[in-house]
Order: C-alpha cells, then structure tokens, then sequence
C-alpha cells in the first residue's frame, strides 16, 4: 500500500478524485487520483462485502467521489459494481489495455493507476456499466443455461449418429432410415440386455443412455424457455409483442442492452454494441459499407434471425429488400441493412416501449360473438392455433391482436 500523499492535497470534502480499480477473483486494488491527476493513494482490498466498504470508505477519504472505473464489471468487478451502485456512485467500464499499452510493467497499482487515469481522461467516452440486477440478470443466467443445453443437446445427437455409423449390423440396420425425433424416443425405450454381454448389448447400452440424456436435455431446455417467456414477457412485453421477436431473440438482446439501457446514448451506440453498424469499405472508386463483424455476436445473431423471419413472412420487409437488390445491393448487404433499421426498431421498444394491447378478454369476446377459432382465423387470415396462443397469452403479437380484436368487436 502506498502512503496517501495528504501533506501534500488537501483532503477536505470540496476536493474532486477519481478512482480506478484492478479486479481480481480475491482482491480489487484500487488507486486514487486528485482532479488535475496527482495520485493520492491505492489500497488492496478483499473481494467481499466488507472489503467494498473499505474501497468506498478510502476513496471518500480524499475527497468528493467524481467517477470510479471498475475492469470487469461483468464478471470479478460485478459485485463492487452493484454495490457502488446501490450507494449512488457513478461508476464507467474500463477497457483492459493492450499488451502492447504496457510499456511501464504490470502490477495491481500500475494497472489501477491506469484504469484511475482512463477514468479521468476519457470519462465521456468510457461504457457506462450494466447493473447486473433485476429481471434482465435472471433472463441473462437462464440463458447462458439454455445455451449451454442446447450445445450439449447437439453433440449428444451428433455422438449418437456417430455411434450408429460404426455399431454392428443388427444395431446399424434397426435403427437406419429413422428421424431423429424417432431415432431417440426409439432408442431410449430399449431393453439391450447386459452391457457386459457382448459388442451389441454394449453399444445398444451406450445408445440409449445417449437417448435418454437427450431427452432429459430437451425436457430441461423447454423449462427454461418457459421460464424465459414469462420473464421476457415481464422485463419488454412491447418487443415479444412487435412481429418477428421470439422469446429467446427477445431475451438476447434484453442481455446485451442490460438492465439500465439508459446507459446506451443512441440507437447508433445500440447497433453498434450488436455488430450492425455499418463499416466504411470504399477504396478508389468503390463507394460502399460492409458488415460489422464486430460488438456482441449473440445479438447479432438475435437481429439475423429476426431478419430472416421477416424476410419470408412479411411484406413490408420483402418490398424494402427488394428496393435495395433494385439498387445494386447484394445479399450480404442487404443482411446488413435490415440488421441496422431492426437495432433502431429494438432500441427504441427497449428504451420507449410502446404499449400493448390486452389479451385477456379475447376469448370471451369471441364466445359472445358465437365464433369458433377456425370461423375467426378464416375471416383474418392467420392460423387458429396461432390465435388460440393469442387468447391465452402465450405468443403475444400487437398487429395480430389489433385485427383480431377489430374482426370481434365489428358490427
């Protein structure tokens, strides 16, 4: 620890500092700067509650707290973020340097000293940090389950099909031709007799304990998508209700905009965190943008697959992809644009949520009316399951709800 240098500053309350903070699994080191950038002090601090207490407590002890940079906010900082937070500090995101930046060594005070002298350098630059509280952080852990789930759902089906292509004959030739749906309630429902026995029983053993890891993996992900519709629901009911956002498009976006979307100061800032902003790629006469391959690529992804739903099932999409390839556009570019005006649509039912009409008494309305789902389907061109969903709340829609509702409520 370094002796604060108070003969030297003044400490009393009026003076403004800055403080930095290298995160770590056990400890946090903090440093503190004076306003015009003379370093007061640093402190190693334990990674617990008591140990944030102390962190705040050194660095009011020079002064005004002005702004505080945390590494890490989302994964060692995130508890000092929340607890920063919650006693009303303003708190930015700072960038790890590069290898390259650290010409003067690495050390915890060399690396606060650093994130201290960022803060007070760029601070209208630098992110403000996520809250990691509330409904958008239960979405965010229930997800990163799903994911996982879902990637191991994977390579237990591609494990089983490779199973399949070296088990012995009488295996290889009952189970050929077989979707996988069939495939697996099939092969969970086998009796092969000891594994002990023989190749056969043995491989037969090791399919349907694959079979049935499969379905427990299924039965675990369809769960948490349950989980996630009401929470989803809950945190944007205007984005699950908007034509093209799925539960799980939906939920991945919510992650990456955070709890305070606040934080974002445009729909640009917002595109570009989800790699849709377009790239400059002009060179001599060639005038044009590319993809952004960079920013958080599971919302990327969220975009390209809303993208591509509304590509196939909704006119206005259709007619705006099919001014821009009339233009010139290419496929990838055309990808890139409507990627771009989704992140300015989903920016702004994140930060301005419209509201939604209701649901619930759509059913009633429909038995006053004397109709069944199939007459009321017919009449409004959607499906009677898709308006049965409707009525119970399950798969919100506002364009559908507002015709709906208009073909019930018609003299």
């Amino acid at each position: 620890m370094t002796t604060p240098i108070t003969e030297l500053i003044d400490s009393s309350p009026e003076l403004e500092v800055v403080a930095g903070v290298d995160t770590h699994a056990d400890t946090h080191h903090v440093a503190v700067l004076s306003v015009t950038g003379a370093r007061l002090g640093d402190l190693q601090v334990p990674a617990t509650t008591g140990g944030y207490e102390q962190l705040l407590a050194f660095i009011r002890s020079f002064g005004t707290t002005r702004l505080v940079g945390i590494e890490g906010t989302s994964s060692y900082g995130a508890g000092l973020a929340r607890y920063l937070m919650s006693q009303e500090v303003e708190i930015r995101e700072i960038v790890r340097p590069r290898r390259a930046q650290r010409r003067h060594g690495k050390s915890d005070p060399i690396d606060a000293y650093a994130a201290a002298a960022q803060t007070l350098a760029e601070p209208e630059t630098l992110p403000m940090a996520k809250t990691g509280d509330g409904v958008i952080e239960q979405i965010r852990v229930l997800l990163a389950v799903r994911r996982s789930a879902i990637k191991a759902r994977v390579a237990v089906i591609r494990q089983i099909k490779s199973m399949l292509i070296t088990a012995p004959e009488a295996i290889r030739s009952r189970w050929e031709g077989l979707n996988e749906r069939c495939l697996v309630e099939s092969l969970a429902s086998t009796r092969p007799g000891p594994a002990t026995g023989s190749v056969t029983t043995a491989t037969g053993h090791a399919l349907r304990r694959l079979a049935r890891r499969h379905q427990y993996l299924t039965v675990e992900i369809t769960e948490l998508e349950d989980e996630l519709r009401i929470l989803v629901g809950r945190a944007a009911p205007a984005m699950i209700a908007r034509k093209g956002y799925g539960v799980i498009t939906t939920a991945t976006l919510l992650v990456t905009a955070g709890a305070n979307p606040e934080r974002l100061r445009s729909e640009a800032s917002f595109a570009a965190l989800c790699g849709a902003s377009p790239i400059p790629a002009s060179s001599g006469k060639t005038n044009r943008y590319r993809l952004n391959r960079g920013g958080d690529r599971q919302a990327n992804w969220a975009l390209h697959q809303i993208a591509l739903g509304r590509l196939s099932n909704e006119e206005r999409t259709q007619n705006y992809a099919g001014r821009l390839r009339a233009n010139g556009k290419s496929k990838k570019d055309v990808l890139r644009c409507l990627k771009r005006a989704i992140a300015r649509e989903a920016f702004h039912l994140i930060v301005h949520p419209e509201p939604v009409p209701a649901t619930e008494d759509l059913r009633d309305l429909r038995h006053q009316r004397g109709a069944t789902l199939v007459q009321a389907a017919m009449n409004i061109g959607a499906e009677p399951a898709r308006l049965s969903e409707l009525e119970r709340g399950k798969r919100p829609n506002a364009e559908l709800t507002t015709a709906y509702r208009a073909w019930l409520t018609a003299a």
